[in-house]
């Protein structure tokens, strides 16, 4: 059995193309592989932006931290143990005036830990977290790809590499505002499918 994080962050909840597709996803590998799925709404369960005293929590010793800093502590604790326990993240991502939304981002800035997820050394930082994979559903109103508007995949790549996910794939769906966009939907839905497979 493998162990699935899916991580969703549009605000158009069950409307939403991006989870539609990634939820497409997660059944055919519960189906093929019988994974087990747990999932993170970070747009139905938004988190705040990162705070000093956040940070502060993360450098202060477990033993000396306050009943307050536990409980900040426990949040990046929650987010980061889930990736460790997964062998595969699917991660829905809408394009946002150009870029991941910013509860991705608060996400994010939770997930990279230094000591935890990745380490400083003379040749710079190195990622800890390995073997697991990672699939971005990208999903987008207009045609971005390849281009130099899309700037979501260089950073996904970049934040995943970072903490030592190199083993990244995407799938698009782009130009669902325009008149293909059923067309691109299904594409993606097809190229999902193979993937899973």
């Amino acid at each position: 059995m493998s162990n699935i994080l899916l991580i969703k962050s549009s605000l158009n909840g069950e409307q939403s193309k991006s989870n539609a597709l990634a939820n497409q996803l997660a059944d055919h590998f519960t189906l093929l592989q019988a994974a087990k799925v747990v999932t993170r709404d970070i747009a139905a369960e938004p988190l705040p932006h990162l705070s000093q005293a956040e940070m502060g929590a993360w450098m202060t010793p477990a033993n000396d931290r306050s009943e307050a800093q536990v409980e900040l502590a426990n949040v990046s604790d929650t987010l980061i143990q889930e990736v460790q326990d997964s062998d595969t993240l699917i991660v829905a991502i809408p394009m946002y005036n150009f870029g991941v939304p910013s509860t991705f981002k608060a996400w994010a800035d939770r997930i990279a830990r230094a000591g935890i997820t990745f380490k400083y050394t003379e040749t710079g930082p190195v990622g800890l977290l390995e073997n697991k994979r990672v699939i971005v559903v990208a999903t987008r109103g207009g045609m971005y790809q390849g281009t130099e508007k899309d700037s979501q995949t260089q950073f996904l790549k970049d934040f995943f590499a970072f903490i030592g996910l190199t083993d990244i794939q995407f799938v698009y769906a782009e130009g669902l505002n325009m008149p293909n966009g059923e067309h691109s939907f299904s594409e993606a839905q097809s190229k999902l499918e193979s993937l899973a497979n």
